[in-house]
């Protein structure tokens, strides 16, 4: 499944061709997808604006005007191709693509964009593991997609001190209270053991260790939260990971991976300078966890 950065770089591909455009019409070739599609789905989108395009943890997010959120997410093997009338988006070349097959195209929102071009966004999705919903704006944070979801990892709220009451008391490995969607929304398993190796901090470590008496947060925690930040950052600069069969909205490469500290790399030498370490796979809760147990403590 794409993390956080491969979703927001899907974001960034499509903002510039369905941000302020007319639906003029949706078409579908299915009633369902993971879950059924919303009641209505094409007649309650057709002739309405999209008033921007943003995210929520691994949720592709619409404004449509009148109140609406078309909340979209990729699944498995999800993904969004753009048409204009000069045709496709080519895609480029990958390890392991994308379905391109028509067969597998079963959603198409046909646009007239804020310059008043024609083009068309289409869902394809070979596993239909992906899924839309249409919610209220007024109702969009009790919705159960995203009542529960904690910080964004993208921005300046994600600290130390906001951080420390969900590590605090807390025995639980690092690994997993950082990968509970209730405390970082959309941080997933490789960047988590990235965030970590950047840090210093094992992933077997208990959580409450990384906090004060007082229940505010350490030095260690507050590096920690600036080193999820910028590991974030680094892999939306590159446009994601692209591992397995995740591709851009554009059809490009991401190039993250190449500078993967840990991640996948079992049983070579990490890449810290000062360190003579060798990185590890263990399996924390069923997921695999890479990490340098020498400078990792």
């Amino acid at each position: 499944m794409p993390e956080l950065p491969e979703v927001e770089t899907v974001r960034r591909g499509l903002v510039d061709v369905m941000e302020g455009a007319r639906i003029d019409h949706v078409v579908l070739s299915r009633p369902d997808l993971r879950f059924p599609l919303p009641e209505r789905f094409a007649e309650r989108l057709a002739g309405k604006r999209i008033e921007a395009l943003g995210r929520r943890a691994k949720y592709l997010l619409a404004d449509i005007e009148g109140g609406l959120v078309l909340a979209m997410h990729l699944g498995m093997s999800g993904s969004f191709r753009i048409e204009s009338p000069q045709g496709a988006v080519v895609p480029g070349v990958f390890a392991h693509p994308r379905s391109a097959e028509r067969l597998h195209d079963h959603v198409r929102f046909a646009l007239t964009t804020r310059d008043g071009a024609d083009a068309s966004v289409v869902f394809n999705d070979p596993r239909r593991f992906g899924y839309m919903s249409l919610i209220e704006r007024e109702g969009f944070d009790t919705h159960p997609h995203f009542s529960g979801l904690g910080i964004e990892p993208t921005g300046n709220a994600l600290s130390g001190a906001a951080l420390a009451p969900f590590f605090a008391g807390r025995t639980a490995p690092l690994k997993a209270v950082l990968l509970d969607q209730k405390v970082i929304a959309g941080l997933g398993n490789i960047y988590v053991c990235e965030a970590l190796w950047r840090a210093r901090l094992s992933p077997r470590r208990a959580s409450g260790t990384i906090v004060r008496k007082d229940g505010t947060a350490s030095q260690r925690l507050v590096r920690l939260a600036e080193d999820i930040r910028a590991t974030i950052a680094d892999a939306i600069a590159a446009g994601g990971s692209s591992l397995r069969d995740y591709r851009q909205a554009d059809g490009s490469l991401g190039y993250f991976q190449h500078s993967f500290a840990v991640y996948g790399r079992e049983d070579e030498p990490c890449k810290r300078d000062d360190c003579r370490g060798v990185v590890r796979r263990i399996v924390q809760s069923g997921r695999s966890t890479f990490f340098c147990p020498v400078c990792q403590r």
